[in-house]
Formats: structure tokens, C-alpha cells, sequence
């Protein structure tokens, strides 16, 4: 199979601009984009973020070839034939830095950063915003269920649910990041080395022509992975009698029913009248499952109505995103060079949240030393060197400067690491096991209250006085 090219998964207006510029002579100008959100999604207080690795893969194989050529030869804009010759040279020569993939991160804050030439940063910015977008939502979402759940086996089951076969997948890999433990979606576990997880449908039992032979018949076929979907008839009258049953000869034959798995009724009712039935059974180590539209709120209900529930498999909440379905990622112009020096650039706008902070930033994360717990992220220009030379910090909240306090003693923790130096990938990507550990270090750097699913404490993103004193600077011009 012929690998696919991403290339033109881009916005038409990205290209109309690249031709402008090139018409003009400036698509050599050098700039800088940075790409954040601007709130944080399910009125959560963190996000994690995702999508790296794809995004990396994307700008690894950027190029235009014959198919694509051709494609935008066909086009009524009647591109020039010398620019359509340029593009089949094409290749990202730039300057990216970006967050690790599981990091803790916040609204208004870079989280990727590309300097390159106008033509080529241009370009990356619909696909740039697309994957980390999407992945990150999905991540962030899977880290609240992982929240609400925290010492029970989660299962991602939206393949079926997803939009298309790429958010299937992406999305899987995704929930794994923020603490998920397995996919049902073999393609992931394929592709990404995630754990498999799946059991049966009610079809199977309803091909059958009763429900203790469709369990047993199941369990004769695959014994040593013997999970049954007990609620097609009646859970508590015939769906658990009968997989108690069946438990019993898999005993007798040395094997042990692993689970039983709910997928309707009441969750919390249902799950602890089977839990009396198995252990009466002597079934105590049988594990339940649940499905059904779960999320965090649900299973957050669920255990406070002492439902006895293991293990969880959610799909559609949580692939979809389904309560707030976009993370609302941008990618702003931040800075041009001029006469080689970096000019920072501002976009005004008559809603205040939508207004830019100018010039190229870095953030570090301002950790307590004495108890290890981060107290704001820092974002300062680019060869600021206070937070890294541990010079003391005036930390200000940029909605209201007067809330504000002068720190001595912290250690610095940089956010952004450098994946492209002149367009050669200098990042060695992680594995997910990697991947899924330093998430886990990174959500023991915040306090409980900011990670709690309701009212979470907010957590400041603070500006440098330099960055703050610049961008009023910058408004204070452009509203004149």
C-alpha cells in the first residue's frame, strides 16, 4: 500500500498565501508562529498534551509530488507554473520546538514554536493544529476518567464512534498516554504497541439458541481469555446465573472465568447484586466490567453510589470528546525578522481573550523546591535568561497585574524542547511506555486541587515584565 501524503491536508488559504508571498518576493522571510489554546476544555484545570509524534511524522514527509502538483495546476487560482516548480522542492528547513508529548500544560501558553521561512511555516498550520488538537483533548479527557478512576482497569472502545478511522486510532493511542490501559482498536494495538482488550457482542449471544450456550460455547473457544456480556436477556435472572455456570466448568476443567461485563441497566445497582451473586458463588476473584456512555462525571456518580465496579470501558464521551468536541488550538504570527533582527508582532482583536502576546517565547514551569509542587508557568522572551539563571522572579497574573509576587528560591523546569534544527529532527521520540511514565511524574508536580474534575484551583501562566511591557507597548500603538 502506496504510504499517504499529507501534504495538501492543509487549508486552501495556506497556499494562496505561500503563492502571494512568492508573488511578492517575501517568501523567504523568516518568522515565527507559535501555536496554544486559549481556555482549557470540560472546565477542566489542565490539559495534556498529544499529537507530537504524528506531527512529526507530518513534517518528516512533507513534500509535493506529482499527484499534488497537478492538483493545484487544476486550480481556478491559475497558480504560476515557476511557483508549481518551486513546491516540488519544498522541504521544512525551519526551527520547531514543542512539548513533550504527556506534559501538564495550560491555556494561553506556546506549546509549539516554529521559526522558518514564511513559505514553509505557513503550511504547517492547519495539520500542526489538526493533530495536536485533536490528541490533546482526547488525552486530557482521558486523564480525567483516569482521575476519577484511579486504581481500576480503563479500556478505550471508540473505534466504532470515532470520526474516521485516523481519530479511531490516534485517539486510542491518545487515552493510553494519560493512563488508559488498553484499546479494543487492534489497528492501534498494532501500530502502537498498545494493549488489546475486547470480549463479545449480544450478537453472539443472540445467534444461539440460548444464553448458557452462547457463554459456553464462548469459554470452550477461548478459555483463557473468558470475559461474558451478561444483560442481552435479563442480568440478574438468567445473564449472571448462567455465566456462574459456565464459571463452574471452566473450573472444573482448571480454568477461571476472568469478568463479567455490564453494558446497560443501572450500573450501580446492577453491579452489586452480581457482585453478592459471584461472591455466593465463591466467585470472588471474577472481576465486572461496565460500559455504556460512560465518562468521568458518570463514574464519578457510580462509585459514590458504591457501585462495585473494576474496570470501565469507555467509548463515545471520550474519542469524541463529546462535551466539548474542540480543543479551539491557534497558531499565531508572533514575530518577523527584520534586517536580521526578530521584530515581535501582535494581534489585536475587540475580544480581549482573542488578543496575541507578542514575540517568540519559552516557558519553564517554577517548581518549589521545598515542596516540589510548580507555582506558576513562566512565559518570557527568548534569551531571557532569568528563569534559568535562577535570578528572582516577579510572578503576575496578566488579567490582574496587581496580583503579583516576587520569588527567590525555585528551580526552573524549560517546556519546550527543540524537535527540528534547520529541518533536520534532532528529537529522538520516546516510547509510549516513556511517554506514559513521564506524564505520570508530570501530574505529581501539581497539587490535588488543581487537578480535581469540579472547580479546580486555577494555576498561573505568568508573562515576564519584559513579554507584559511589550505587548501594552504594542496596544498602545495599533489602538491609536
Amino acid at each position: 500500500m502506496k504510504p499517504e501524503n499529507l501534504t495538501l491536508h492543509t487549508d486552501k488559504y495556506q497556499i494562496n498565501m505561500m503563492y502571494a508571498h512568492w508573488r511578492n518576493g517575501s517568501h523567504r522571510d523568516r518568522v515565527a508562529f507559535e501555536a496554544y489554546f486559549r481556555k482549557l476544555p470540560f472546565g477542566n484545570g489542565f490539559a495534556v498534551f498529544a499529537g507530537l509524534e504524528r506531527l512529526v511524522s507530518y513534517i518528516n514527509g512533507l513534500r509535493f509530488n506529482e499527484e499534488e502538483i497537478a492538483y493545484l495546476a487544476s486550480q481556478e487560482e491559475g497558480y504560476d507554473p515557476e511557483f508549481l516548480e518551486l513546491l516540488r522542492t519544498f522541504r521544512f528547513t525551519g526551527h520547531l520546538w514543542a512539548a513533550e508529548e504527556g506534559a501538564v500544560v495550560f491555556a494561553n501558553e506556546p506549546l509549539v514554536r516554529v521559526e522558518a521561512p514564511v513559505f514553509e511555516a505557513q503550511l504547517l498550520e492547519t495539520a500542526l493544529l489538526n493533530f495536536i488538537g485533536y490528541q490533546t483533548l482526547v488525552a486530557t479527557k482521558a486523564a480525567r476518567i483516569r482521575l476519577a478512576a484511579p486504581g481500576d482497569a480503563l479500556m478505550e472502545f471508540g473505534s466504532r464512534r470515532a470520526q474516521e478511522a485516523d481519530a479511531a486510532v490516534w485517539g486510542a493511542r491518545a487515552a493510553y498516554i494519560a493512563g488508559f490501559d488498553a484499546t479494543s482498536n487492534m489497528r492501534a494495538g498494532m501500530m502502537f504497541g498498545i494493549p488489546s482488550s475486547g470480549t463479545h457482542a449480544h450478537a453472539w449471544v443472540q445467534h444461539h439458541a440460548s444464553e448458557q450456550e452462547a457463554f459456553d460455547k464462548f469459554a470452550a473457544a477461548l478459555p483463557n481469555q473468558v470475559t461474558l456480556l451478561v444483560d442481552t436477556y435479563d442480568t440478574l435472572k438468567s445473564g449472571v446465573p448462567n455465566a456462574i455456570r459456565t464459571a463452574e466448568r471452566l473450573a472444573a476443567e482448571g480454568k477461571k472465568l476472568r469478568a463479567i461485563r455490564l453494558d446497560s441497566g443501572d450500573l450501580a445497582y446492577l453491579s452489586k447484586a452480581a457482585r453478592a451473586m459471584l461472591d455466593e458463588a465463591g466467585l470472588g476473584d471474577v472481576k465486572i466490567v461496565a460500559s455504556n456512555e460512560l465518562d468521568e462525571h458518570l463514574i464519578a456518580e457510580l462509585k459514590a453510589q458504591g457501585a462495585r465496579i473494576d474496570s470501565w470501558g469507555i467509548g463515545t464521551r471520550l474519542i469524541t470528546a463529546a462535551d466539548q468536541p474542540s480543543l479551539g488550538c491557534v497558531y499565531k504570527l508572533v514575530a518577523r525578522e527584520r534586517d536580521g533582527k526578530w521584530e515581535p508582532v501582535i494581534k489585536i482583536s475587540g475580544n480581549p481573550e482573542k488578543v496575541s502576546t507578542p514575540g517568540a517565547k519559552d516557558v519553564c514551569r517554577i517548581v518549589d523546591p521545598r515542596t516540589g509542587k510548580a507555582m506558576a508557568d513562566y512565559v518570557a522572551f527568548v534569551g531571557e535568561t532569568d528563569a534559568r539563571e535562577g535570578k528572582p522572579l516577579e510572578l503576575f497574573d496578566p488579567v490582574h497585574p496587581y496580583m503579583r509576587q516576587t520569588v527567590e528560591r525555585y528551580e526552573a523546569i524549560p517546556l519546550l524542547t527543540r524537535i527540528f534544527e534547520r529541518g533536520t529532527q534532532l528529537y529522538e521520540l520516546p516510547d509510549l511506555a516513556a511517554i506514559r511514565e513521564f506524564h505520570r511524574r508530570q501530574l505529581a508536580l501539581f497539587w490535588p486541587e488543581t487537578l480535581r474534575k469540579l472547580n479546580p484551583a486555577p494555576y498561573p501562566v505568568d508573562l515576564s515584565p519584559a513579554v507584559w511591557n511589550r505587548k501594552m507597548e504594542l496596544i498602545r500603538e495599533h489602538r491609536l
